[in-house]
């Protein structure tokens, strides 16, 4: 999703690369500032991370979880934080605990919904962050399409059969 991922307000000092097996969302994801991308239904991950992070990637950003994921953990560079977001392929992922070890690498979960209330003093200061850097133009978020509130099943639908690209918004 070019949305959160591709999007950084601060100076980026490392490359941001983006893999998904979408055309039109790769091209949406380097429209958005995706220095590389791999589409993995056509090119294979391992080789394509290690032409564009020979030393290892230092962030994974995982929403998806599924096959991928090992391959991604074991092309991590050292010190490098693989995040888990979410398991939208389905399948729960069963990673070898001797790659964190081998590659000097942090899983983290990553679950904002305990984040708000384990630590909301944090996420009141990150929302409002995150506000600024939309109000002064730095974050753009995309819309793919927005829906009436009572067609909310037919954007739910969009969504889970990935016809959007961007943000699905419902309006009254």
């Amino acid at each position: 999703n070019p949305n959160h991922e591709t999007q950084n307000p601060k100076p980026k000092t490392q490359p941001c690369n983006y893999f998904e097996p979408d055309e039109q969302k790769l091209d949406l994801c380097s429209e958005h500032g995706a220095d590389f991308r791999i589409n993995y239904a056509t090119q294979d991950l391992k080789s394509a991370l290690k032409e564009i992070a020979p030393e290892g990637v230092d962030v994974v950003y995982d929403p998806v979880g599924g096959p991928y994921s090992e391959t991604a953990i074991r092309n991590m560079g050292w010190n490098g934080r693989y995040l888990v977001i979410g398991f939208a392929a389905g399948d729960i992922p069963k990673i070898p605990l001797n790659l964190p070890l081998l590659k000097g690498c942090s899983l983290v979960g990553v679950f904002w919904g305990q984040f708000t209330t384990k630590e909301p003093v944090k996420n009141v200061k990150h929302l409002t962050e995150l506000l600024g850097f939309y109000q002064e133009g730095k974050i753009k978020p995309v819309v793919s399409k927005t829906y009436p509130l009572e067609d909310a099943w037919k954007a739910m639908n969009d969504m889970v059969e990935r016809r959007v690209t961007g943000k699905v918004v419902l309006v009254p």
